[in-house]
Parts: structure tokens; sequence; C-alpha cells
């Protein structure tokens, strides 16, 4: 390892001041690092002569790898930036639960360590694309098609492969990636879905007809969404961003990009670890603190 590049949400002061203890080790260490101009804005400036100031844009020839100190957003924001590239992303969670940010703070020492020695394994992640008003937008999580401020609900039509799924009269829908099925859309019901199965899911959001559920669907199939009904407004969030507004008689598609996305893993752990860990699937609830009655 000779080059990475480090990220941050600069709206959190633990995540700032972990990067920079991590550019400070890293440094004494014999490793270079590229932060862009507005991290450096963040950090003492005789820390950033240190460092190479540069834009993401610049960073595909010239890093081996990129660390986000934040949450799954800033991961999220991070992969937006590389998405096309193949920089592996390995992501410092400094926020709560963290899916994709799974790294703690609590062991920075001896992951800057693991990094430096190569002791550490990269996967790779499904990515979409979703086209609204004829412009094209990635997401790594979901694809969300929600109802608009001044809407009570929204009223789509879904077709996959050009077969009429359903009509989904809701307050949204959600289309996700294996990666991003313990988001969003595990919060309104969807399933985990384990990263290797090559699938996406479609979840609606609180639908008006209780007997509309999850559906998975292969990921190479191409989803298409269709508002034929009158007065009907959305907005197509994706990762997060909001990237279209859509109205009666608008058309989304959704299908799998040509692009992976590489994150960095622990070596020593797998996705089933994971999920024991954040969702505390093997506490013992018996042996939990009992709570006094107040």
């Amino acid at each position: 390892m000779h080059t990475i590049a480090l990220f941050a949400n600069t709206s959190k002061q633990e995540a700032i001041s972990w990067t920079e203890l991590t550019a400070a080790r890293l440094l004494a260490e014999g490793i270079s690092v590229l932060i862009d101009p507005v991290l450096a804005e963040y950090l003492p400036d005789n820390l950033v002569e240190l460092c190479s100031v540069r834009k993401p844009s610049e960073y595909e020839k010239l890093v081996e790898m990129v660390i986000s100190f934040g949450g799954d957003g800033t991961l999220l924001s991070v992969a937006h930036l590389l998405i096309g590239t193949d920089i592996p992303i390995m992501g410092v969670n400094v926020g709560r639960l963290g899916f994709l940010a799974e790294f703690p703070v609590s062991a920075m020492e001896d992951t800057i360590m693991e990094v430096i020695k190569g002791d550490y394994r990269i996967v790779d992640r499904s990515t979409m694309v979703v086209t609204v008003n004829g412009k094209k937008h990635y997401a790594l999580n979901e694809v969300l098609i929600e109802r608009s401020a001044a809407a009570k609900m929204i009223a789509v039509r879904a077709y996959v492969n050009e077969h009429h799924v359903a009509d989904y009269r809701a307050d949204g829908v959600i289309v996700t990636t294996p990666t991003g099925s313990t988001a969003y859309s595990l919060a309104a019901g969807g399933p985990i879905i384990a990263p290797s199965a090559q699938v996406i899911c479609i979840t609606p959001i609180s639908p008006h007809t209780l007997t509309l559920r999850p559906l998975i669907i292969n990921d190479g199939s191409v989803v298409r969404f269709e508002l034929p009904f009158e007065n009907t407004q959305a907005q197509i969030v994706s990762d997060g961003n909001i990237v279209g507004t859509v109205s009666t008689g608008s058309v989304i598609t959704i299908e799998k990009s040509d692009h992976m996305l590489k994150l960095v893993k622990r070596s020593d752990s797998t996705y089933y670890d994971l999920l024991r860990d954040k969702l505390l699937w093997s506490v013992d609830a018996t042996k939990l603190p009992k709570q006094r009655p107040e």
C-alpha cells in the first residue's frame, strides 16, 4: 500500500478528528495521503502541507484505497464520486449502526496497520442505474419513488420486463440492491438479502392494499414505473439524494448497471458476522439487564 485518500463527514467533529489522526499515522508509516479541497479546510495547515490536495475526479490513477470517516451516508457519497473506478472504499463508522461503514473507530489503530499490511479483503457490490427525465443516476443502496410534499400518496404502475406487476398506491416504492436491503427497505418491511444474491427487491412503503408485499426479482430484469393516473406527483431519490421530480405521464426505468463497487472488509469476518453483530441476533434476551419498573 503506497497511497490512500481520506474523506470525512465534515459536519461531524469526531469524523474530522479521526481523519486527522489517521492521516498523521499513515504519513508516519510512509504512506502518501490524498485529501480533497473541502476536507483540507478542516485540517491543520501543517498536516495539509504533508498531504496532496486533489479533486476526487483525479483519484482513479493516483490512489489504491479510499477511507471514509462518518457513517453509511458518508460512504454512499464517496461511492457516487468514485463509481466507474476500481478504487476500493473502506468505511469507518463514527455514527450509530453502520452496515457499510463497518470499521469502528475504537479499533482504528489496528485497522491502520492491517491496511498497511494488506490484511483485508475486497468485495464487489452491484449498483443500479435509474433513468428519470432522460438522465441517468446511479445507486448503490436503493432508488425511491416517494410522494411529493403536496401529495397524500402516490399511484404508480410497475412493470418488470414489460410485464405489468402491480399498481402501487402507497407512500412510496423502494427498489433496492442486496447491499441496500438493510437500509430503508428493511425499515419498510423488506427482506434482508445476502450481497452475493443476484437479485433486486421492490418494496412498497405503507401500501393502501395489504396484499402488496415486497417482491424479489432477478437483477437482470428491467423495472419500469409509469404514472398513468391524473394529479400524480412524486420525487425520485437515489441513495438519499433527490435526482428528479415526476408527474402524470412520466416513466422511470431502473436496472442493474455495468459498474461494480469495491468495498473493503475485514479479513476475519463475513456478512453474517456483521448481521449478527449489528442486529444482535446472538444476544440471549434472558440475560439482558432487567429494568426496574417506575
